[in-house]
């Protein structure tokens, strides 16, 4: 049966206390199952620079749910880590026990679980409290081989509720290496078969957790499983960054309401990512009814912060706090994270290092927006500060690519809705086309096909990463010995990026027309 939802929504702004959907003031409400859901985010154990998220403020509120309600669960869509300082230092370690002590109760691997490679990966998820959950993904021969089911049912009253996880297709996202004898399936196929499958074993509602994106990734994207579904009644999903509010009335449409392959409506849900909101579904378990909403977290929590979690990061947070606070120079600008100005910055960076390297002139550069984690504020740079905003383990390379493969591979990063490339280089593209490319130059003059460049990237890039499959066809002539963040460190210390953040470049060098 397909859960036949009202869309009744509360509003969050300006909460001064936080109860569940449904709450009564003298007992606990038994009628209803409210889940609670997060995804990626990533590392933020701490609030962010606008005091938005932080692990103790989460508990605050999953308490109050499991205070005011008899059936909770919380679930985790993947990405849980990479993208700060607690992550590149203890690998997991932190993130691992902030959940177990919030009490997940299930949790799905993303992408960058995979960051630090299987081993360190299966040495995180083995001691997770919660049911870890895999359908599309086969471990067999594996580390990870016995760690994760492919569903889970769960009662609560006289319902079933039946769970499954869909993971996103490793190759082009994931280092080669860090997933290597993992099996992929086909996500949708696999979402379908085993829904069937729950809703055959007596399942009432079956919940696919994914990380696989809204609607980022044609044909394999939250909207496409639920378009090919007739057993899934809720999505729970993530990957790809998306606010879903379903208090938000500006499109008329609900973005968390649509339609299945038999023509009946479920609900598509995500929270956009680093632990700023936490989202909550309440369904009531007589008319399987849904309302559903994103509630903020922020300060007005603190005062209700009861010391438990951080109890457990202290161990850490010295050295964190550490590199956080050596200052290796200045930034007479602020750098916003998906900024022009941040994405040239790095681009030119990449260049300019991978002249060195090769000790010849390099023709052009790319950089990819995924790699660019956080924001450089104004005034004092610090180790850290640096760390968190270029994270991962990347080397630069110089590689010499024909001129057909860098079109080819601009094609790519203009369907990506533009990335990072050098100031010598100008790209215009057609959105409408998906990302056909109406004009390429160097240094003015249009990319030849047949001539052979001399292009700096990084390694991840290189390897075919971020779906930039033509980078594989060139071939690598140097590579750094350092990751890009202790170059950049090396860089801003020596004062060799003064003049690129003293005249920040705010073109769109990659621009649809």
């Amino acid at each position: 049966m397909m859960i036949l939802n009202r869309i009744i929504v509360a509003a969050v702004a300006g909460l001064l206390t936080v109860t569940s959907c449904n709450n009564s003031k003298n007992e606990k409400n038994d009628g209803h199952l409210v889940i609670l859901h997060t995804n990626d985010t990533h590392s933020a154990i701490d609030p962010d620079r606008h005091d938005l998220g932080g692990v103790a403020r989460r508990k605050v509120l999953v308490d109050s749910v499991r205070k005011a309600n008899e059936n909770v669960l919380l679930i985790d869509a993947g990405d849980a880590v990479q993208g700060s300082l607690y992550y590149t230092i203890f690998g997991g370690e932190v993130e691992r026990k902030v959940m177990n002590a919030l009490g997940y109760d299930i949790q799905i691997l993303g992408n960058h679980e995979f960051d630090k490679g299987m081993e360190t990966l299966t040495r995180e998820w083995k001691q997770l409290k919660a049911s870890r959950l895999s359908t599309n993904y086969d471990f067999t021969g594996t580390s990870l081989e016995g760690l994760f089911v492919p569903s889970v049912i769960k009662q609560f009253g006289d319902m079933k509720v039946g769970f499954i996880g869909i993971n996103l297709d490793p190759i082009g996202i994931i280092i080669e290496d860090n997933y290597k004898g993992i099996k992929y399936l086909d996500g949708i196929k696999a979402a379908n078969s085993e829904a069937e499958k729950l809703k055959k074993d007596g399942a009432d509602i079956v919940i696919a957790v994914t990380h696989i994106g809204y609607e980022n990734e044609p044909g394999y994207s939250d909207l496409d499983l639920a378009a090919a579904s007739k057993n899934i009644d809720i999505i729970i999903g993530g990957h790809s960054h998306t606010v879903i509010d379903p208090a938000d009335q500006r499109t008329g449409v609900p973005k968390w309401r649509v339609a299945n392959a038999i023509g009946d409506t479920i609900s598509v849900l995500q929270t956009g990512s680093s632990g700023i909101n936490l989202g909550e579904i309440d369904i009531d378990l007589k008319t399987k009814d849904v309302k559903a909403r994103l509630i903020p977290v922020d300060k007005r929590l603190d005062d209700r912060l009861d010391g438990s979690i951080e109890k457990i990061i202290s161990p850490y947070r010295a050295k964190v706090d550490s590199m956080r606070s050596e200052v290796i120079g200045i930034s007479p600008f602020e750098f916003e994270r998906k900024s022009p100005e941040m994405l040239n910055l790095l681009s030119d960076f990449v260049k300019a290092r991978g002249a060195e390297l090769c000790g010849k002139p390099v023709d052009l550069s790319i950089m990819n927006k995924g790699g660019i984690r956080n924001s450089l504020a104004k005034g004092d740079i610090t180790k850290g500060g640096i760390i968190d905003i270029a994270p991962f383990d990347n080397s630069i390379v110089v590689m010499e690519i024909k001129g057909s493969d860098l079109l080819e591979n601009f094609g790519i990063m203009a369907a990506q809705e533009g990335n990072g490339v050098s100031g010598n280089v100008e790209i215009l593209y057609d959105q409408s086309e998906t990302g056909k490319i109406n004009s390429a130059t160097i240094d003015g003059k249009p990319v030849d096909p047949s001539k052979t460049y001399r292009l700096a990237t990084i390694d991840y890039l290189a390897a075919g990463n971020d779906y930039m499959e033509p980078l594989k066809r060139g071939t690598i002539l140097s590579k750094s010995p350092e990751v890009l963040y202790q170059i950049l460190i090396d860089y801003i210390s020596e004062g060799k990026l003064n003049k690129l953040m003293s005249a920040p470049d705010k073109t769109q060098r990659m621009r649809s027309f």
